[in-house]
């Protein structure tokens, strides 16, 4: 059937967040701990408690607001941030001491928070914004701050801002990478359509080209007229399709995202009830008074969408060799099924194809070889080798493996 190919695109940024909701959750029983232990030093417990009590369902009641970067709207963050600028700024209220002995703050670490929720949500510059206002509320709150209170503001002024960079560093490898793999999902969709092309459309005008030249009078105008067509699908076909060498310079700029191919032969494979189909039945057809076919007596067992590339790829191979080869030519099937590939060649006794023709017809915008056989074969994650001698004909090797391409990296 045919095959659909979408991009899942995996945001980097979730597993921040959730880190971020552990944070807070954590940071918060931490403040409340240290306020139970160290109740004694508060010469006004009551208002102590009443910012815990605060705190804590504040922090509870608006997890799903740090859940993801839609939720965390900029309403929540000003509130976040109050509720974090008020804490600071109270614990003098609560310990009359705190300016005079360095110690943690009523929402001690769980400040934090806040400002990695704005360094998460809006990159570093308002990671900058947001730990800038608590380190001002923390020299205030010290009157008279130490060493060690420029130093524990410097860092988390410092930290938030690394953390923001790095998120709008993913970010951006995210964006590239994601358009890379449109791109190359799009490119081998093109590719797929340029060999149903190859395959029936383009040979089709070409024999109807020849036909029309042979004939003459009427017919030779609708040869000539099937020839131009030709030749402007085939320029068409072939400046649609993206280099590989190309998109793998742009995948390489991003962060990993997956493409998945949405196919039902390959799907059914995943999911453990896919059947086989035998090779051999495909490529029967093809035996006749100038083509011999030469089988194992067992059955080939191949997924039936492998089979099906597989047995295409085989056809254009035949193709070429009654075009190129004459009709006179004889051709030969030689199907061997090894324990881990599949290994079809197919050979002709015609003249042979002449050194860089194949670079020259490809440069011209024909592709057989270059889409109906090398591009179905790559796909697979096998391999089309091709040997011809001047004179003595041509052999196309083609190779598939029995296990696919990502079975043996999810093996690996």
């Amino acid at each position: 059937m045919a095959r659909r190919e979408r991009v899942v695109r995996m945001s980097v940024e979730q597993p921040l967040w959730r880190a971020l909701t552990a944070y807070r959750v954590l940071t918060m029983i931490y403040a409340v701990l240290l306020s139970v232990f160290g109740r004694d030093k508060y010469e006004r417990p009551w208002v102590a408690v009443a910012f815990l009590v605060v705190m804590v369902l504040w922090t509870l009641f608006t997890l799903p607001k740090v859940a993801g970067a839609v939720s965390c709207t900029k309403r929540f963050l000003g509130m976040d941030l109050v509720v974090a600028l008020s804490g600071i700024l109270l614990t003098p209220l609560a310990d009359f001491d705190a300016q005079h002995v360095d110690g943690p703050t009523l929402p001690s670490i769980w400040t934090a928070g806040s400002v990695l929720a704005f360094a998460i949500k809006g990159g570093w510059r308002w990671a900058a914004f947001a730990s800038t206002f608590v380190a001002v509320a923390n020299i205030i709150e010290r009157g008279h701050p130490s060493r060690d209170t420029f130093h524990n503001v410097l860092l988390v002024w410092v930290a938030s801002i690394a953390i923001g960079y790095v998120v709008e560093v993913a970010r951006a490898s995210e964006r590239t990478l994601a358009r890379a793999l449109e791109i190359e999902a799009a490119t081998r969709e093109r590719e797929r359509l340029a060999r149903d092309i190859h395959d029936s459309v383009l040979q089709v005008l070409a024999m109807v080209q020849r036909r029309g030249s042979a004939i003459g009078g009427e017919a030779a105008e609708l040869g000539r007229m099937a020839g131009e067509q030709e030749i402007a699908l085939r320029t068409l076909v072939s400046s649609g399709l993206v280099p590989t060498s190309r998109l793998s310079e742009d995948a390489a700029e991003g962060a990993v995202v997956r493409t998945v191919e949405v196919d039902d032969d390959r799907e059914a494979e995943r999911s453990g009830r896919a059947e086989v189909c035998d090779l051999r039945a495909l490529l029967a057809p093809h035996a006749g008074s100038r083509t011999s076919f030469v089988e194992p007596g067992a059955p080939v067992l191949l997924p039936p969408g492998a089979a099906r590339e597989l047995a295409a790829a085989v056809s254009a191979a035949l193709d070429n060799v009654r075009v190129h080869a004459g009709q006179d030519a004889h051709a030969w099937i030689l199907v061997e099924d090894e324990p881990d590939e599949v290994i079809v060649t197919v050979r002709d006794d015609g003249p042979g194809i002449p050194e860089g023709r194949l670079a020259q017809a490809e440069g011209e915008g024909r592709l057989g070889v270059a889409l109906s056989i090398r591009g179905r074969l790559r796909d697979l994650g096998g391999t089309a080798e091709l040997i011809s001698v001047p004179g003595q004909g041509t052999e196309v090797e083609l190779k598939v493996p029995k296990v696919s391409r990502g079975k043996a990296e999810s093996a690996g």
